[in-house]
């Protein structure tokens, strides 16, 4: 079920906009643009200040499901040209941003979504490469109030002014949000959504790196109290080695760095971060849609039981490309494709093997005979595969306009096996 959000919040969910019934088969719906805020609504939530204003965002919707399929849900933003622009989140109590800062993505700005039924009060810390140490936290970005099934948003523009790379770590003490971040160089420009990347490691896998020509930079942050030396391995279709200046790298604790890395011009793949402390990162890379810095690559987890892919564009849309990367031991999966009018679970797969320490990039496409360019990818590894990591590359007009990790969907939940034991408990 497709509900709206709505302005101010509510204890009970909004108004319906689609409801869908059809497992296992791609499922397009169409939202109507959202009415204007009133006067009341552009209010600012008190403890706003003239660098953080936070009030009642337009727009937004939650899409629930229920049944046996459910935990396999996935659901993805197509914008106006029918190109994925987002991947739908799930709501959590901590989620990272590290990319481009306000110097060079010019217009910043936070959305805090609600779909539950109580308030949720959140909070929003800070890295910049031009301030060094503590996170920036004041009033305006400390016990943010959510309200339930509703949006409020954050324009961070003046608090991050000047910087070049930023990192956003967004927490909740109460309840659960969904985070999205939203950077464009002008308020007319169509910018783009950054990514959340994986939670601070210290080892990380930045999946789909493409095979267009270009720079490619680094961005790292240190969330920690001690300083990261970080190594960099370039997981390709030839194999494993670490490009050069990929190693030898210091970075202090609580910071956040933007590392060229010109010798990967061109490399695609994957890229593994190996540190001394836990890091979070993202690589940049040129293309994105207008008014962003680029196209941007996050780190994600490795593919468990199966991964799904919403939206894919093909023919005169778009491309699509899957990157499968093995970083560890060799790897199998399966990929089979679906469309609104056929399902995955009716279509003969194919299986696609992965040297160990090294990628393979496909070009995917609809089944044969699809009447439409749109389709659905699920990416399953098999038994006994090593651990993959999978990143899916849009790409129209010979521009890369996203790169998205794979996310895992698995339709179960394994729990320990219970123990008559006290100790299990206390454990």
């Amino acid at each position: 079920m497709i509900t709206r959000l709505v302005p101010g919040g509510s204890p009970s969910p909004g108004p319906v906009a689609g409801t869908e019934s059809h497992p296992g088969v791609l499922q397009v719906s169409a939202v109507k643009t959202a009415r204007p805020l009133t006067k009341s609504e552009r209010a600012g939530q008190r403890g706003s200040s003239p660098s953080v204003t936070t009030q009642s965002g337009q727009g937004g919707i939650a899409v629930s499901a229920a049944g046996a399929m459910a935990q396999g849900l996935e659901v993805e933003q197509t914008g106006p040209g029918g190109l994925v622009t987002a991947q739908c989140g799930a709501p959590g109590t901590s989620f990272w941003f590290v990319g481009p800062g306000e110097a060079t993505g010019g217009r910043i700005e936070l959305y805090l979504m609600n779909p539950g039924s109580q308030p949720a009060d959140a909070a929003v810390s800070a890295l910049t490469d031009i301030t060094k140490g503590p996170p920036l936290l004041g009033n305006a970005d400390n016990g943010i109030t959510v309200p339930p099934h509703s949006m409020v948003v954050q324009s961070l523009g003046r608090l991050l002014r000047g910087s070049k790379v930023i990192a956003l770590n967004i927490t909740t003490s109460v309840g659960q949000v969904v985070a999205a971040v939203r950077e464009s160089r002008s308020a007319t420009d169509e910018g783009g959504w950054l990514p959340p990347t994986g939670t601070p490691a210290r080892h990380l896998v930045i999946p789909g790196m493409p095979s267009a020509a270009g720079s490619r930079h680094l961005y790292i942050a240190v969330p920690g109290s001690a300083s990261a030396a970080v190594k960099i391995t370039a997981v390709t279709a030839k194999g494993s080695y670490q490009p050069t200046g990929g190693t030898g790298i210091t970075l202090l604790n609580g910071s956040v760095t933007s590392l060229p890395v010109s010798s990967l011009d061109g490399v695609s793949g994957a890229i593994a971060i190996s540190a001394s402390v836990p890091v979070a990162a993202t690589m940049e890379v040129p293309g994105g849609p207008p008014g962003t810095p680029g196209a941007l690559a996050v780190s994600g987890g490795p593919v468990i039981e199966q991964g799904v892919l919403a939206d894919n564009p093909a023919r005169s849309a778009g491309s699509t490309d899957l990157v499968l990367s093995a970083p560890q031991k060799a790897a199998s999966v399966r990929i089979t494709t679906a469309t609104s009018s056929v399902s995955a679970s009716g279509q003969q797969s194919r299986v696609v093997q992965i040297k160990a320490r090294s990628s393979v990039i496909l070009r995917e496409g609809p089944p044969r005979g699809a009447k439409t360019g749109e389709f659905a990818l699920v990416v399953t590894p098999l038994r006994g595969s090593g651990p993959v990591y999978a990143g899916r590359i849009i790409t129209s007009g010979q521009s890369v306009q996203s790169i998205l990790p794979v996310p895992a969907s698995p339709t179960s939940i394994s729990f320990p096996a219970v123990q008559e034991s006290l100790s299990a408990i206390l454990g």
